[in-house]
């Protein structure tokens, strides 16, 4: 028996074992696909994301990997300078392909110890008191403490459950393919330069030596958004938009993505829970979807593994929803936004010419930016100081940087003082006594998501929020 089944073995189904594993709650992560999925979906990490990885010690080899922009263009891809004074030590946009932020988050929950199995379909589900019972598509049986749903946007997990999934159904499909192409560079910006007239998301874009990936506005919603495109239907409506087909060929995938917007009303059901796009879908405006799924998974991760362990303080685990969902109906409202402000029609483009005026200002920019980012979350934690219910930035400390110190997914309390304690809760949480410049109060109690839960020098008070969130002392 395992103690948490992760279905999909996508970057929030991994993350989110990454996380549990560090706490050493036996895990599976079950993925329907045999292989891996040559499909690149996103092309880079947000800021806050970008904090995550550096939190648990990944950040130099995705950086590796990829490369670094401005954090600029980002809402609805109005081009603005970055923000004067975005407030992170990582104030940057990493581009890198999906394919290769699913390799090493999949390489990271191996090292850690995760059961991967692929070609695993989940066909049945269900649960009792002790724990829930899976049935895969070639019979076998499984049985978990804990299941999570990280399926994807069409979640067999959600499915099987009945959670509702309400919101506003495909009304626009893209096609979205990688292929090569036989016109020279000059002719494909010119007839990018063209299409962008008319259509904001047209147009191909430079991904490896010979290999373009363009986005084209579909004729119409295909009646079975499950088949991918063909190449001709590709070819057909580069003609239709931009009077030649480019001459692509050779495509190494197609695919088709639409404005889908739907948020599951409910994240768990008794034993069972959903994260990432088994959650909450959206048009890929802002590129937010993997990020979100990424944070969902650090979110719940050391929540559950509290809950496995049997030292969860009352309504942590609910918790979760009560925090990631806001975060999530969030940013469907910033994608409905968006997608009106890509329209081209004469109304959406006037008010998108006033935005653009409005992102001039530089708070104005500041604010859209942290939220498409997701470094202006605040989690209600309750009363404290203005800190408190934040994402704490990677600080420079006496001994070096702060999110060198979280790798192990534990609490910490960061202490100026010298005078506190978590004596009680050492095998939860770290307690470091070190002085930061960037840091005008005396200490903070971090959460494993990097959150600050406490900020103060009572230790009366710090005790009281430790029991909050880790529950009874030792």
């Amino acid at each position: 028996m395992f103690d948490v089944i992760v279905v999909g073995g996508g970057p929030t189904g991994m993350m989110l074992a990454s996380e549990l594993r560090l706490h050493g709650v036996r895990t599976l992560v079950l993925e329907k696909e045999h292989a891996p999925t040559r499909q690149v979906r996103s092309l880079g990490l947000h800021v806050r994301s970008i904090e995550v990885m550096a939190m648990r010690g990944l950040l130099g080899q995705l950086l590796a990997e990829g490369r670094t922009y401005p954090v600029a263009g980002l809402f609805a891809g109005i081009l603005t300078p970055q923000p004067v004074s975005l407030d992170s030590a990582h104030a940057y946009v990493l581009g890198i392909p999906q394919t290769t932020t699913d390799r090493l988050l999949a390489e990271h929950a191996l090292r850690l110890g995760t059961e991967i199995r692929r070609g695993c379909e989940v066909v049945g589900l269900s649960q009792d008191g002790d724990g829930v019972s899976v049935e895969l598509a070639d019979g076998e049986r499984l049985r978990s403490r804990y299941l999570v749903g990280c399926d994807g946007g069409r979640s067999a997990v959600r499915k099987l459950l009945g959670v509702d999934f309400p919101g506003e159904p495909t009304r626009v499909e893209w096609l979205l393919a990688e292929v090569e192409v036989d016109a020279d560079p000059r002719t494909l910006e010119s007839v990018a330069a063209g299409g962008r007239r008319t259509q904001l998301r047209f147009g191909p874009a430079p991904h490896e030596e010979g290999v373009y990936r363009f986005v084209v506005p579909a004729a119409e919603v295909a009646e079975d958004r499950t088949t991918s495109p063909t190449l001709e239907e590709l070819k057909q409506r580069l003609h239709e938009l931009a009077g030649t087909d480019l001459g692509v060929h050779s495509p190494r995938w197609l695919s088709r993505f639409g404005d889908a917007t739907r948020l599951a009303e409910r994240y768990r059901t008794g034993r069972v829970l959903l994260a990432g796009d088994a959650a909450h879908i959206h048009p890929p405006h802002g590129g937010q979807g993997l990020n979100l799924g990424i944070q969902d998974g650090l979110n719940l991760g050391w929540k559950l593994a509290a809950e496995a362990a049997g030292w969860a303080p009352d309504g942590l685990l609910d918790s979760y929803e009560t925090e990631r969902r806001p975060v999530a109906a969030a940013a469907l409202d910033l994608t409905r936004v968006q997608a009106e402000l890509l329209s081209p029609e004469p109304g959406p483009q006037a008010v998108r010419r006033l935005i653009a005026e409005l992102m001039d200002i530089d708070e104005v920019n500041r604010l859209l930016t942290e939220k498409v980012t997701a470094t202006g979350i605040r989690y209600d934690l309750g009363d404290g100081a203005a800190l408190v219910g934040r994402r704490m930035p990677d600080v420079a400390l006496g001994s070096g940087r702060l999110y060198d110190l979280m790798a192990g997914g534990r609490g910490l309390l960061l202490d100026q003082t010298g005078r506190l304690s978590a004596a009680g809760w050492a095998d939860r949480v770290d307690h470091v006594v070190d002085r930061s410049d960037e840091l005008d109060v005396p200490a903070v109690l971090l959460r494993p998501d990097g959150h600050v839960a406490w900020a103060g020098d009572d230790q009366h008070d710090l005790a009281g929020r430790l029991r909050r969130w880790f529950g009874a002392p030792c």
